[in-house]
């Protein structure tokens, strides 16, 4: 809503402009009235509607054409004042005034028009009958008010209406010639529907009727008030009302009962509390709230953010099968202006045998994205109405932003549950097939995606010693010459080579060498399409001896050409390392010495000590009781 609202009264001398400002005022009639009244502001706190007014006028005697050019473009609302008594004064308002204002105001945002007949305690009858065909020929006027500065007729009427064509404008909601809703409004309220109904069932029944109304007016509504709402729309419609709830058309009316009862404020309440403006789009402040985002940190969903997605998940999964099919995708995202997910998500996270994305497949994608890009997780949340129906500021309270990095190499541990593997290797070296691999497709299945809809990422949950950890893989695109500094800030690095490529691996040894050997960040060696023939590699040092010399774990064998789903070790393996980079040592078997194991040892041994100090600590409560009842 605006922060303030500027109403400017022009008029034909003499017609009492400046007597309408000044009666406000000082609620009497004036006996001397100036050519010009000075700008005025009313503060927020003796509007109705909380809003600073300023109330300009004008005076033909004192300004120029400029001045009330310059004072119409700046104007939020704009009174036509002329008197009921005075024919010419009427006849101005359409041969005059209207063609001016509109030719300096842009048409697709005209200023909303208030026509003002005064001086009705001079005359016994009304004016109306003259002005309503020019309120039917002009949609830009709001309404007409007859109103008498002399007897305080209607003067705070007025001024609120003009107020009120300001803060909750009808012509972007409701067609008058029509008799309906414009497609826009319908478009903004059918998602505040969908949102709104927490099950999906297409229905508002009592209780989500009732968050509704707690949400938007901070009051809940009284059964039989409920009762009165929903009879009111089987009055007026067949299929309102079903099951007892409201369906999205029975919505629809009483918003449209609403505004043609004068009551769009109702409807502007609701359409502001679910971030829409002026224009009925979301607002920016609504969808990208402040977030802040220190170097060497990153943002991760929390646990009410994951608990929202999972009712979402619910909402949708209609077959409750743990995935979401095509359909179902396709209605979950009906609440966006456009589709976020393209066909490269279903190879980016997990999917059933039909290839729909699973449940597990469906949070990792929010976490993928949450990861890579804040802005835009913001934005989703935002959609989904989850600053409304969690009732917080904003989505920004979904998010949690870690500690620097190099915090958590300091005290050797870590609170985060997202970890990045960049993969590096040259082209045809197999990184597709160890990202799609853990996502648990073999080569087969693998072969069966498109090459338009495959992606650079992949990601799923691996588990540490018995916690949820988020892995995400990033294939980055083998050029030597330049790796930018997103392809070089990860937890971890994959180096594959394609051990049947005797050229494979000198890209590896490149690679580690301009980028990685002072590096703190771990890397592993990975012997890519181990089913096939090895052979020698042609670089000066075999891939063993390579690894041996920079002291980087033995290259692991790869292959996803299995029959069943490739083994997701080295992934558990990986996700070890980039928790516990510190812990960097020669090998990766069962043998205690090695990166993996010995961060094993490590969770066992933090295990341990938590355990420990919750034993000192019950001991110490025990001597502290001991002490004090001897006491």
């Amino acid at each position: 809503m605006r922060k303030d609202v500027r109403i400017l009264l022009v008029g034909e001398p003499k017609v009492g402009k400046t007597s309408l400002i000044m009666s406000l005022v000082s609620e009497e009639f004036p006996d001397e009235v100036p050519l010009r009244a000075e700008e005025i502001t009313i503060p927020a706190d003796v509007t109705p509607e909380r809003v600073p007014t300023h109330i300009v006028d004008y005076s033909e005697a004192e300004q120029s054409d400029e001045q009330l050019y310059q004072e119409i473009s700046k104007a939020n609302v704009i009174c036509i004042v002329y008197s009921v008594n005075n024919k010419k004064s009427i006849e101005k308002v359409t041969s005059h005034w209207i063609p001016l204002i509109n030719d300096r105001t842009d048409k697709d945002s005209r200023v909303p028009l208030i026509l003002v007949g005064n001086k009705s305690d001079l005359v016994e009858h009304s004016s109306m009958e003259t002005i309503l065909p020019i309120m039917n020929q002009y949609q830009d006027i709001e309404t007409c008010v007859e109103c008498s500065a002399k007897n305080l007729k209607n003067i705070s009427e007025l001024f609120y209406y003009a107020q009120k064509a300001v803060l909750h404008p009808t012509g972007p909601l409701y067609c008058p010639e029509e008799k309906e809703l414009k497609p826009s409004c319908i478009k903004a309220l059918t998602r505040i529907f969908k949102v709104s109904d927490l099950d999906n069932d297409g229905i508002l029944n009592d209780n989500e009727l009732n968050f509704f109304q707690r949400t938007c007016f901070n009051t809940p509504l009284a059964p039989q008030a409920l009762e009165d709402v929903k009879n009111v729309v089987r009055r007026n419609m067949t299929d309102g009302v079903k099951d007892n709830g409201l369906s999205l058309k029975g919505f629809l009316f009483l918003h449209t009962l609403f505004i043609q009862r004068g009551r769009h404020e109702t409807t502007w309440t609701v359409l502001r509390r679910f971030g829409y403006d002026d224009d009925l789009e979301l607002t920016q402040e609504y969808l990208f709230p402040m977030i802040k985002i220190p170097p060497d940190c990153t943002t991760e969903l929390n646990h009410n953010a994951y608990l929202f997605l999972q009712s979402v998940f619910d909402k949708h999964d209609k077959d409750r099968d743990c995935a979401l099919s095509p359909d179902e995708v396709k209605d979950l995202f009906k609440v966006f202006p456009y589709m976020p997910w393209g066909p490269d998500v279903n190879n980016t996270v997990c999917t059933n045998d039909q290839g729909w994305i699973t449940y597990q497949g469906y949070l990792s994608q929010w976490t993928l994205t949450t990861y890579l890009d804040v802005q835009r997780s913001l934005e989703y949340l935002g959609y989904l109405g989850y600053s409304i129906i969690y009732e917080q500021e904003s989505q920004a309270a979904a998010m949690t932003v870690t500690r620097n990095k190099r915090i958590d190499l300091q005290k050797k541990q870590t609170q985060r549950s997202v970890f990045r593997c960049n993969v590096l290797g040259a082209r045809g070296s197999g990184k597709s097939g160890f990202l799609q691999a853990f996502l648990g497709r073999n080569l087969q299945r693998q072969r069966q995606i498109r090459e338009d809809h495959k992606s650079f990422y992949a990601i799923s949950t691996t588990y540490v010693y018995g916690q949820e950890k988020y892995l995400l893989l990033h294939e980055v695109m083998p050029d030597f010459e330049f790796l930018s500094e997103a392809d070089l800030a990860c937890d971890a690095v994959c180096l594959v080579y394609d051990v049947s490529n005797p050229r494979s691996f000198e890209y590896c040894a490149k690679v580690y060498k301009q980028y990685f050997i002072d590096s703190k960040t771990p890397c592993v060696v990975i012997a890519a399409k181990s089913d096939l023939h090895e052979v020698r590699q042609h670089y000066s040092l075999s891939p063993h001896e390579f690894c041996r010399k920079h002291k980087l774990h033995p290259p692991q064998p790869f292959t996803c050409n299995s029959t069943d789903a490739p083994s997701k070790d080295i992934y558990t393996r990986l996700t070890t390392m980039a928790m516990y980079p510190h812990a960097r040592l020669r090998c990766m078997c069962a043998c205690n010495r090695c990166t993996y194991c010995l961060c094993q040892n490590l969770l066992k041994l933090e295990l341990l000590r938590s355990i420990k100090a919750q034993l000192r600590r019950v001991m110490f409560n025990r001597f502290i009781l001991r002490i004090s009842s001897s006491v």
